[in-house]
């Protein structure tokens, strides 16, 4: 079963430089995510989020890919990738995989203008290698579904 943890910061950028260490910790084996979404709160007091995986341009190679496939047997390739991609595109914006966005949506709103919050959904970790690399990087735990003692052992390291 995945971990949910969301980090708020004061800073609109570092929310997007913790997944960005986080990702490379990924490629180091120390954790293993599901998602990683960063929500930020615009001057004009909107919520953007920034997702890890563009679902819509994902759907619409693959759906190009198997449109020219198709389009092949039936002597058309060049139609086939087009309606291959369309769908592909269609079905990868209505798609929704890990956090729920108007999860994410709802609890940015209640942020700060100019702040911005960590969203990651974790399959598994190494957590004296992760809290070691996130040391200091400051932040406030907002919601998570560890345990409390292991929540305060995050919330200590991100403030150390």
């Amino acid at each position: 079963m995945s971990t949910l943890i969301v980090i708020g910061y004061d800073d609109a950028f570092k929310a997007e430089e913790v997944r960005l260490s986080l990702r490379k910790m990924q490629q180091e084996y120390l954790i293993d995510l599901e998602d990683a979404v960063v929500a930020v709160k615009e001057a004009d007091g909107k919520v953007k989020l920034h997702q890890a995986v563009n679902l819509t341009g994902a759907g619409a190679l693959s759906g190009g890919f198997w449109g020219t496939l198709v389009g092949m047997l039936f002597l058309n390739p060049l139609l086939g990738m087009a309606v291959g991609a369309s769908a592909g595109a269609v079905s990868g914006a209505l798609s929704d995989i890990g956090i729920n966005d108007k999860f994410m949506k709802d609890l940015a709103e209640t942020m700060t203008v100019g702040s911005s919050a960590l969203f990651i959904l974790v399959r598994k970790m190494t957590p004296e290698r992760v809290l070691e690399e996130l040391k200091g990087t400051g932040g406030k735990v907002l919601q998570t579904s560890l345990s409390h003692e292991d929540e305060g052992k995050l919330q200590a390291a991100l403030t150390a």
